[in-house]
């Protein structure tokens, strides 16, 4: 099911490396799902506290890590401006969900990128 929040219906994901030629639109658009992923799962479950909020951005997170590999086949990379961009989101998200002072790093913490 679709995420029903307002925010995040109205929040461009990623849109710091639709931008940019670098990063692949098809790529790119895995990455805007695993996001639109998280705040589905975050609506079915409604983590009740920052550990599980954390549990599921760590899913979220593992799996950008597994995308780093389509970057890479198409000539691109989670580098500096996407690592930027990716950990923006996720604080967006956290925040959009009544999380907004979960710790950016604690979002991302099983990042390889």
């Amino acid at each position: 099911m679709p995420p029903v929040n307002q925010r995040v219906l109205g929040h461009a994901f990623l849109k710091g490396m639709y931008e940019d030629a670098y990063f692949p639109d098809h790529v790119v658009d895995r990455g805007r799902a695993i996001l639109l992923g998280l705040c589905e799962r975050i609506e079915a479950g409604r983590p009740q506290d920052l550990a599980a909020l954390y549990a599921l951005t760590e899913v979220a997170t593992r799996e950008f890590n597994a995308l780093e590999a389509e970057f890479e086949a198409a000539g691109s990379a989670i580098e500096t401006v996407a690592r930027e961009v990716i950990a923006e989101d996720f604080r967006f998200v956290a925040a959009a969900y009544g999380f907004a002072e979960a710790d950016a790093e604690e979002l991302i913490a099983a990042r390889d990128w």
